[in-house]
């Protein structure tokens, strides 16, 4: 009497699949510092990057807020306050930071534009 051989490669997959997730679970979970790579820095200050952030050698929390021109908020771990325009009429874009790369106003995308700020002639000052 021969065996189907679906039921040869049945036990096989189940050993594959069990060894597999084996693995899997043995990884180390939660949010513990990892030995093998080095923790971030802010200037002298090494910061969890889940909780804060590096902004201009400054450590932030990363749901810190900030003004960019006078109606407008931005998250500057996450975000670059770009003014757009000077003079009587100044004029701000909120843009995204770029992970990994040195974000600039000039090459980062945009995010949003801010209110633009109502000049001294409009307000009858």
């Amino acid at each position: 009497m021969t065996m189907p051989q679906s039921y040869i490669w049945a036990p096989v997959c189940i050993i594959i699949f069990l060894q597999c997730s084996k693995v899997v679970t043995d990884t180390p979970v939660g949010s513990g510092l990892l030995l093998c790579q080095p923790a971030p820095r802010c200037g002298d200050h090494i910061y969890n990057p889940l909780e804060y952030c590096c902004d201009h050698h400054t450590i932030l929390l990363l749901n810190r807020t900030r003004h960019c021109g006078p109606d407008c908020i931005f998250w500057p771990c996450l975000e670059l306050c770009c003014p757009e325009s000077f003079g009587p009429h100044k004029k701000f874009v909120v843009k995204l930071k770029v992970l990994g790369v040195k974000s600039r106003c000039f090459s980062s995308p945009i995010s949003r534009n801010c209110p633009q700020a109502p000049d001294e002639d409009e307000l009858g000052l």
